[in-house]
């Protein structure tokens, strides 16, 4: 089975965006909104990071959601 870059479905906060970056690397969510906190603390980059995140990546429909 094929990874896919997606936005989570079950594990969102916002938009899923950090889930499924989370998922599709294989780490905690967690860590990957900490990393995003820490972009838009040092730079501003991480909302627009975000945001085009948002925008690109697929919603990962789950049937069994």
């Amino acid at each position: 089975m094929e990874k896919k870059l997606r936005r989570s479905s079950r594990n969102r906060v916002i938009a899923g965006v950090c889930g499924g970056i989370g998922a599709y690397f294989g780490v905690d969510p967690v860590a990957v909104r900490i990393a995003l906190v820490l972009f838009t603390l040092f730079g501003g980059a991480g909302v627009l990071v975000y945001l085009v995140c948002w925008l690109c990546m697929p919603l990962d429909i789950d049937p069994f959601a």
